[in-house]
């Protein structure tokens, strides 16, 4: 009986590849130029505050070797909502308060990496304390026509939202730079009180965050793309 022997420098690779962490497989959020916002829409509308201690945006980067997870607080925002929809909003993120929540790593090495996220190779925090996002508008959710189902089915649970009920298009503000944003979410509005979840991935370099973004790097290889979640809560 004859033995097949695998080379070990193709075992070795074949380990590597099962290692390497990928990004999220989720929703990519379509990003654009930013958009005029319609100050109208906010007229005739109950105005919701923001509660900023249910309210948070998260965070997740990769690279080759592993992953990072993280999270903004949100300092202040408001939400329109008339006749049952949500018609305007915004919110501010309080970049400093960046957070890694990896459940992995003591904390000296989480302190070290928000370190890093918040200096010039990113966030640049000392200059860009936070950041913003204006809803644009909040549309009814529609499957897009010829979309792959089967490559639907590849998407991480984790990092996907199920049954979105809208899309919300609205300008993120990052580093100085503001880009308009889509992406599939879940409202709930009852009574005085508007919910939103989003998961969805952006690319860094789109808000000029391209530190160790070539692929030439290789382990220090750091994936330009980025997986946010967002959860909003608002009242009266």
């Amino acid at each position: 009986m004859k033995l097949i022997r695998i080379p070990a420098l193709l075992l070795a690779g074949a380990m590597f590849v099962a290692s390497c962490e990928q990004d999220p497989k989720s929703d990519a959020a379509k990003t654009g130029e930013a958009e005029k916002v319609d100050t109208k829409k906010a007229e005739d509308a109950t105005e919701l505050k923001l509660d900023t201690k249910a309210s948070e945006v998260t965070w997740v980067g990769t690279k080759p070797v592993g992953k990072h997870n993280g999270s903004f607080a949100l300092t202040e925002g408001k939400i329109s909502v008339k006749d049952g929809q949500i018609t305007a909003g915004s919110f501010v993120i309080d970049i400093k308060s960046l957070k890694v929540t990896d459940k992995d790593g003591d904390d000296a090495t989480k302190q070290k990496l928000a370190g890093h996220l918040l200096s010039k190779d990113f966030f640049e925090a000392e200059k860009f304390a936070t950041g913003k996002f204006e809803i644009v508008s909040v549309t009814p959710f529609k499957k897009e026509e010829g979309k792959d189902e089967k490559k639907d089915e590849k998407k991480d649970a984790e990092y996907t939202l199920a049954d979105p009920t809208h899309t919300i298009k609205g300008n993120l503000e990052l580093k100085g730079v503001t880009k308009s944003v889509e992406f599939p979410a879940k409202v709930t509005i009852s009574g005085d009180k508007a919910e939103a979840e989003a998961k969805f991935n952006i690319n860094r370099k789109d808000w000029n965050m391209s530190y160790g973004a070539e692929e030439s790097l290789g382990d220090k290889f750091i994936r330009p793309t980025v997986h946010i979640g967002l959860k909003l809560v608002a009242n009266k």
